[in-house]
């Protein structure tokens, strides 16, 4: 909007505002004498001249909901209803010098911005609205009141800011500027449920809190140094409206033995900042209507639609705005994602954008419009499975009301790479015949950053009867071990391959299964050749039915048998080799034995034994 100067292209002259402004400046030093000579009374008249400038009895009625663009009439309407405005707080709260050139100082303000900028009629009075809220915020901002002429609020009392939603600590502090001590205090807050009378949640029956008794005082520093002060904790609600709230508190009290009949009121103010469209408290009312769009976040999704750790995505977010009548500019969106780690210096986002700027800009969203945002991203590799929370703020204007703020989150799920390693397999023995078993032992170790649900291992060959172990659930890094029987049905009739299939989920109940393959040799029982013909010494003993139980009786006995002949044979075998070593020992000591006597003989018979 373009603006002009105040001087040399002003739209009105002084004289045609002053024209317009004079009944109102006459009405004004009336009301000024009138309170000076009878103060009680013309409390009543100045609110009187007030509600009937409210009324329309003073201000020409106009239409202030309209596209067409503003007129200087226009202007002068606005100003004056401005003045009026300002003049009935100048009444209401009895303000001080400081006070009003504050007030004046918003005053002109607004009568420069009107004058110097086009605009739409409802954006015309959508701006005198936020105006006199501001003069309602300026004129009550130190402003505290009482029925009471004795209890007052302490001079430390300083106005709270909360906005919707929050939780804020009013500490009221509470002066006996009397000279008797007063007993058996009783504080509560009058609240509501109305919104425009009560900022807070009624979320408690009761906030009544209780003083045994505040003592008299002679001096006000004795009085400040004995003040009670009575902390009372609220939650703003979340329709709270943007402005300067009164809060009024009931204080029963004994005083000199008698009960007060009437509560004493101590009034208060808290500032609140309300949602963008939530209105002014203080305003005639129009600002609520439509005026302050809302953005919203409508949905999300990314590319790739699965996200894992590590990788880079593209996010596109689906805004909307809410407002049926009015655009919303100078939009910024700053995605924010949640911290995930830290060392000694610095902080880690879950996200981060790959082009180092968070920000992204729109100059205009229409009307009941969608727009999208799209940024590109990189999820931290060392992310958990889960989703992280993304939150966009968002910064824009609308109309003649500037810097509006929203805020809204979402979750972007984040996924591991599940990965698992086995130790080798042990199978013991690796080869057997029909019948019989041999034992598959390992390990499973789950090498990745998610947990392993419901693990099984299954084993399957045309050689072995299948089978199969559970092992259940594995965290992260942790082993899980597997002992499994295979009996083998079938001789092998290939290179001894054995399936062993191992299958998990995830945490949406997706199962992946993976396969790895041991060896194991399977062959036929073997039997003795004088089995072949299906009897032995004759008819002693008859081969049943082929696969029949009497059959497999007839070979298991003949097994028996045989193992036991074999046994014999090898005992005699062993029996007779040992008798036939003694003998040959016994033959060669008899040889040596005749050989000596024969030597012995020799030398009986020598020609040397004579002599």
């Amino acid at each position: 909007m373009k603006k002009r100067e105040w001087n040399a292209k002003r739209r009105f002259t002084a004289g045609e505002v002053l024209c317009k402004l004079l009944p109102g400046m006459i009405a004004v030093l009336i009301i000024g004498v009138m309170l000076t000579l009878f103060p009680g009374s013309t409390r009543q008249v100045a609110y009187a001249a007030e509600l009937e400038s409210w009324s329309g009895n003073s201000v020409p009625i106009v239409n202030r909901t309209s596209d067409r663009v503003i007129t200087d009439d226009d202007r002068a309407d606005a100003d004056e209803d401005m003045l009026y405005y300002m003049q009935s707080l100048e009444v209401r709260y009895n303000l001080d010098e400081k006070v009003m050139e504050n007030l004046h100082k918003v005053f002109d303000s607004a009568v420069y911005y009107i004058a110097n900028t086009e605009m739409s009629l409802t954006e015309l009075w959508s701006y005198v609205s936020q105006t006199k809220s501001n003069m309602e915020s300026t004129a009550v901002a130190a402003v505290t009141m009482t029925t009471s002429e004795f209890l007052q609020v302490g001079d430390n009392w300083e106005t709270p800011t909360v906005s919707y939603g929050q939780q804020v600590s009013i500490v009221l502090p509470v002066i006996n500027f009397g000279t008797e001590e007063l007993n058996n205090l009783i504080i509560e807050p009058k609240t509501s449920t109305v919104v425009t009378e009560w900022p807070f949640e009624p979320d408690m029956t009761s906030y009544l809190q209780t003083e045994p008794y505040i003592p008299g005082n002679q001096t006000k520093e004795d009085a400040m140094a004995n003040r009670r002060e009575f902390t009372f904790t609220f939650t703003a609600r979340s329709d709270v409206m943007t402005g300067y709230y009164p809060l009024t508190f009931n204080v029963w009290y004994t005083k000199a033995g008698v009960r007060s009949e009437k509560p004493a009121e101590l009034t208060v103010y808290v500032k609140t900042n309300g949602k963008p469209g939530s209105g002014f408290i203080g305003g005639n009312g129009q600002e609520s209507e439509g005026s302050k769009p809302r953005i919203v976040v409508t949905g999300f999704e990314t590319k790739p639609a699965k996200v894992f750790a590590g990788d880079t995505f593209t996010l596109t977010i689906h805004v909307k705005n809410t407002a049926k009548d009015m655009a919303v500019t100078n939009v910024l969106f700053d995605m924010q994602a949640a911290q995930e780690g830290e060392d000694k210096t610095n902080t880690y986002s879950a996200f981060l954008p790959t082009s180092g700027a968070s920000s992204v800009y729109m100059d205009r969203i229409g009307a009941d419009t969608a727009a999208d945002i799209v940024i590109e991203m990189t999820a931290k590799a060392d992310l958990a499975q889960k989703p992280y929370v993304l939150d966009v703020n968002m910064k824009y204007d609308a109309g003649t009301v500037f810097d509006l703020t929203d805020k809204a989150s979402v979750s972007i799920p984040i996924s591991q790479e599940s990965r698992f390693d086995t130790s080798i397999p042990e199978v013991v023995p690796a080869d057997i015949t029909v019948g019989s078993q041999s034992n598959v032992m390992c390990s499973i170790y789950n090498t990745g950053k998610t947990t392993l649900y419901n693990v099984q291992v299954k084993f399957h060959a045309d050689s072995v009867d299948e089978a199969s172990s559970f092992v259940g659930n594995l965290q992260s890094g942790a082993t899980g071990n597997v002992d499994v029987m295979l009996t083998g049905i079938a001789p092998t009739m290939d290179d001894g391959t054995v399936i062993m299939e191992i299958s998990y989920e995830d945490d949406a109940g997706n199962v992946t299964t993976e396969e790895k393959t041991i060896t194991l040799f399977v062959t036929e029982m073997v039997m003795d050749d004088m089995m072949d013909g299906g009897t032995m010494d004759g008819d002693m003993l008859i081969e049943g039915e082929e696969g029949s139980p009497e059959g497999l009786a007839v070979k298991f006995i003949v097994g028996i048998v045989a193992a036991g002949v074999i046994a014999v044979g090898v005992i005699g075998l062993i029996i007779f080799l040992l008798i036939r070593k003694k003998k040959r020992a016994a033959a060669l000591l008899a040889d040596e034995l005749s050989d000596l006597e024969a030597d012995l003989e020799k030398e009986k018979s020598s020609p040397y034994d004579n002599d």
